[in-house]
């Protein structure tokens, strides 16, 4: 069987945790910004550990799993 979980929670994570897409965490003014479409490096840093983070605790911690 197929397991799809991982390529799914990747591209959901992937997409909600863009820099500026959705927050942006830290932003150039303040410390969270909403909506802005804009990045900065130390926002890329912190979108990335906590990108790693969520998919370690989905796939790892959790151990979940998608068969279709």
């Amino acid at each position: 069987m197929n397991d799809w979980a991982a390529p799914l929670i990747a591209a959901a994570l992937f997409a909600f945790l863009s820099p500026g897409l959705v927050v942006q965490m830290p932003a150039k003014n303040r410390a969270v910004d909403f909506l802005n479409m804009k990045t900065s490096i130390a926002a890329i840093f912190v979108h990335t550990v906590l990108y790693g983070l969520f998919l370690i605790l989905f796939l790892v911690i959790l151990n979940v799993h998608l068969f279709i």
